[in-house]
Parts: structure tokens; sequence; C-alpha cells
């Protein structure tokens, strides 16, 4: 509040005693620099450098106490306490039954295979004890059919060439909002075939997204996504209506999406960790550089350290180092290099 008040006076007050006033604070701020044991620096004087930093634009300039790349962290540290706090345990739903009776389910699964969950909550109620089908089917166990199926990562390997992947990741944005990012990943190329940001992610949304990524190609055969209920039955009719059928992912298993999850991880360590996302529209101009440098330019271990669409075939150099040339991306946070003409 007392900050608050001497920037309304300084409101009224000339501009040249304002320099002066500047020049002399300015002056004290770079004796206390020299100290050896740092100032402590209070909650409230950490919001505020967090707030500058994005409503003035030469915040840095001004900067002295610390670095900027401190107020960054600060602002990075508060938004994951936030969503620790939206995500803290709460205790809600029923008492888990007791070990006796989950014994007694899979004992009765165990000793009648062609028994339903419907059966057995039947002759548990006869028995006295009072279940839900849920609750049956939670802890049923079935045993082994003897008959081997093939590997998850088998079926990935031999099916690549027609297997698409999607996925969605969240972006926190400097005004707290959520956007959302949908991408489609080509197994086989890891090549992005479609990147798109929204604000509210619908089935309907999800679904468009689905036919503009087959526009100019044709889909493949199968489609790996999660249970998450963005997608709804409207995103189904449109994968269904173009050939693609939909394979999803067991619970809380992301390693059976693993192609997607490692884009996730590379977008957020090579580019949206190091950028302060102001809007939707600047969210969407970062993603659609970042696949452009991705697919063209990004080597890629999988792929012999070539990109997933490779503009230029990488050969021998028979010049001086010196006749390298570097084209920044994304603003200098990554460079694509190539020999001069």
């Amino acid at each position: 509040m007392r900050a608050l008040v001497w920037f309304l006076i300084a409101l009224a007050r000339p501009k040249a005693l304002l320099a002066l006033e500047n020049l002399c604070l300015r002056q004290q701020l770079a004796v206390l620099s020299h100290r050896q044991k740092r100032p402590l620096l209070r909650n409230r004087d950490r919001r505020f450098w967090i707030l500058m930093s994005r409503w003035f634009a030469s915040w840095q300039e001004c900067l002295i106490l610390v670095q900027p790349e401190t107020v960054l962290g600060w602002h990075a540290r508060g938004w994951r306490a936030y969503w620790r706090w939206r995500s803290r345990k709460r205790k809600a739903g029923r008492k888990r039954i007791p070990p006796e009776r989950r014994e007694l389910i899979r004992r009765m699964a165990r000793e009648n295979p062609l028994w339903g969950q419907g059966r057995i909550m039947a002759e548990l109620v006869k028995l006295g004890h009072l279940v839900s089908p849920r609750t049956v089917r939670k802890y049923m166990r079935r045993p082994w059919s003897g008959t081997p199926s093939p590997r998850w990562r088998e079926f990935l390997r031999q099916q690549a060439k027609d297997i698409w992947a999607c996925d969605f990741l969240t972006v926190r944005t400097l005004t707290f909002q959520t956007l959302y990012v949908f991408f489609l990943i080509h197994h086989a190329t890891r090549e992005i075939v479609h990147a798109r940001v929204t604000r509210h992610p619908t089935a309907a949304w999800t679904g468009q997204q689905l036919v503009n990524a087959c526009f100019d190609r044709a889909a493949p055969r199968y489609l790996i996504r999660d249970r998450d209920g963005i997608y709804g039955a409207e995103f189904s009719c449109r994968a269904a209506s173009l050939g693609l059928r939909e394979v999803r992912t067991p619970v809380r298993a992301p390693k059976a999406n693993a192609i997607a999850e490692r884009f996730v991880g590379t977008l957020r360590r090579e580019c949206l960790d190091h950028v302060f996302v102001f809007n939707e529209r600047h969210l969407q101009k970062l993603v659609d550089e970042f696949v452009d440098y991705y697919n063209r330019h990004r080597p890629h271990r999988s792929l012999d350290q070539r990109p997933p669409c490779p503009t230029e075939i990488g050969l021998a150099s028979t010049g001086p180092p010196s006749r390298v040339i570097a084209e920044p991306v994304l603003g200098g946070l990554h460079h694509v290099y190539r020999e001069a003409a």
C-alpha cells in the first residue's frame, strides 16, 4: 500500500525531479549489490517482480538484486505450487471391503471361470454380503487362457507405418490461463502430422482436427490414444468415418503411448520451458515454428540422427568450418546449420 501511495505522488511530480530521484535510488542499489551478503526478498517482493516481468517491457534493465532467470523461476514455482494445491488428495469414495471378502470374490472367480460379475454378486448377496458389481469386477482375477498374445512393443514395431498417435498437453500463460495443444505423430517417421491450440477442447473440435490432418494425406489403419474424456463419441465417429481403428491405452499407462509422451517432453524441454506464453495466438505461433524445426531439421536417435522429413541430404563437408552458417529458430533458442553456397 505504501508503494502505491508513492506511485500516485510520483505521477504529479516533474520529470526532471523524478529522473534525479531515480538516479539516487539506482546508486544506492548499486552499493547494496556490492555487499557480500545478499538481501533477503519476501514473497511480496517476488510477486512484484513477477508482475513487472509481465507488464513492464524493460524490467530486466531495472533488475539489480537478482538475475532475470531467477524471476522466471519464481513464476514457474508459483504455478507448480498452485497446481499442487489443486491436485491435493481429497478423501472421497466408499470404504474398501474387508480382505476376507476380497479373497472370497477371487476364489469364486477362480473356481467358476464362466461366472461374471453379476453372478458372483448374486452369490455374495445369498451369503449376506452386499457389494456392487463394480466392486466385484475390481477384485476378480481371471485365469490365464494359455494362448500367448503378441507383445505391445512387437505390435508397434510391426505396424509402425500404419499408426498415428495423438495426445493433449496443457500450457500455462502469464495470466494463469490454461491452453491445450492437440497433436498427431506418425510412429514410423516421428513426423508431427498436425498440431493445433485451443482454449476449450471439445469432442467436436478434436474430431475436426483429425479430419483436417487427413485432408492432404491418407489416413493410417490405427490411432493410439488414451482414455481422456475430451475425445468422446463424436471423435470416435469421425475416426471411424476416416477408416481409423482406435486403440485405447490402459488406464494410467503413459508408456503405452510412449512416442506421443516423448514428444510432449521434447516440446516442453526444448521450447515451452524457456519462453513466456501470452495467449492462444502466441502459443500457436511457437508450436508451428517448433514443429517445422522438429520435422525438417532436428535429428532423432531412432532415425539414425536424421530428421523425420529432411529437406536436404547430409554429405561429408569439404570446406572449412568458416563456411558453415547458422539460421536462428525460435528467436535463437535453436539454430539450423548449413554450409554457405
